[in-house]
């Protein structure tokens, strides 16, 4: 999950409902403690405006407190990711999710030392949403990050400005099909309505308020039921979802050895080869595809044509597939060719029913390396004759 991004619908709707609920929870918890919100800052801004033209300075430091230390995890957030991809990590995303959950464990400890009843003041105050206000930053950020944009989690204003936008795109299509479609049988409309993008787009769009919302109900209840011990619960479920994300094994990319030394194949330099390889100290466990994104945007300039060996990967699911489909957009959009070695006929299919058939060039898939490796140098001899 924390891998690479969120190119499909499902791993959207997966972060959403994973997260959401957690947010949802911290911010009621906040809110009946300390009786400010966190997870959002719209209303600590126009608090904040408020309070400077009022002169109540010290609400405004409160206010600007709660401001920074936001806009804070959004930065750590950015630096951890950041950090990761310069370096080359595997999974750039669990840092900055390990940060939140223990910034969230922080934030339990102080809800632990704290009498629920009467509301935090002072130094207290300060504590309990400063941290919990810097986790829910954190948490938007990395979110943001792994979706590209499409996901939000920590907040609901920019959900339901999308879900009433999406809303309208699909009564109109729903209007439009009954004008030029004849009536559809009951299943064969459910069919349809579940493969529309705007559909799917609405059902993320309310995963992802249900999520929140439900988390804020548990919260509620938690807090009067488990007191004390309130903020446990989202904590080790973070711990937990960062425990599984190093656990599940990573494939790793290795640069070939068929092109270099005396005894290699005197490839061009405008071709690369790359293995795919399962971690061999974890054997017996289905692998991951690696963040393929940044390990492209790595690649030399001077590289034109990429040949990625799968052969040594046995499974293929969506996920997967949609990883790849990312991988051939962005290397099309640069004026790279991808050609990919080590595919069966079941495994393309695969591609294509998971929705990566649009970018997928069977011509550029090949069964073995040998032929791949044929296709790429055809490549190359084809970009030389259209510059010339």
């Amino acid at each position: 999950m924390l891998v690479s991004q969120a190119h499909s619908f499902t791993q959207q709707a997966r972060l959403a409902i994973t997260l959401a609920w957690v947010a949802g929870f911290t911010n009621i918890i906040s809110l009946l403690m300390c009786g400010t919100a966190v997870s959002h800052v719209t209303g600590t801004v126009s608090q904040w405006g408020r309070d400077w033209v009022e002169g109540r300075w010290g609400l405004t430091i409160f206010t600007s407190f709660l401001l920074g230390t936001f806009f804070l995890g959004a930065m750590l957030s950015a630096l951890c990711t950041e950090t990761g991809r310069r370096r080359g990590w595997e999974s750039i995303y669990v840092l900055p999710i390990t940060l939140q959950a223990l910034l969230l464990a922080a934030f339990a400890v102080m809800v632990e030392w704290h009498d629920p009843a009467p509301a935090a003041t002072g130094g207290t105050l300060y504590a309990m949403t400063g941290l919990a206000s810097a986790a829910m930053g954190l948490q938007n950020a990395t979110i943001t990050r792994i979706s590209g944009g499409v996901v939000r989690t920590t907040h609901m204003t920019g959900v339901f400005t999308d879900l009433g936008l999406e809303s309208v795109q699909f009564l109109y299509w729903l209007r439009d099909r009954h004008r030029d479609s004849p009536p559809l049988r009951p299943f064969a409309l459910v069919h349809s309505v579940r493969a529309h993008p705007t559909a799917r787009r609405l059902a993320l769009l309310g995963s992802i308020v249900g999520s929140f919302a439900l988390g804020a109900g548990l919260g509620a209840v938690a807090l009067t039921h488990l007191s004390h011990w309130c903020m446990f619960p989202p904590v080790l479920f973070l711990f937990w979802i960062v425990v599984l994300d190093v656990r599940a094994p990573i494939c790793e990319i290795e640069a070939s050895s068929l092109g270099a030394g005396d005894g290699g194949l005197q490839l061009p330099d405008a071709m690369a080869i790359y293995h795919l390889r399962k971690d061999r100290g974890r054997k017996g466990r289905v692998h991951r595809l690696p963040d393929l994104l940044s390990w492209c945007a790595r690649l030399s300039g001077s590289v034109r044509v990429v040949i990625l060996d799968l052969g040594d990967v046995t499974v293929l699911d969506a996920n997967a597939a949609l990883e790849l489909r990312a991988l051939i957009k962005q290397a099309t959009a640069s004026g790279r060719r991808f050609v990919i070695s080590g595919i069966s006929g079941e495994q393309y299919q695969t591609l294509r029913r998971a929705g990566a058939g649009d970018v997928l060039d069977p011509t550029n898939l090949c069964p073995d390396l040998e032929l791949a490796i044929a296709r790429g140098l055809s490549l190359l001899e084809a970009d030389v004759s259209i510059a010339s």
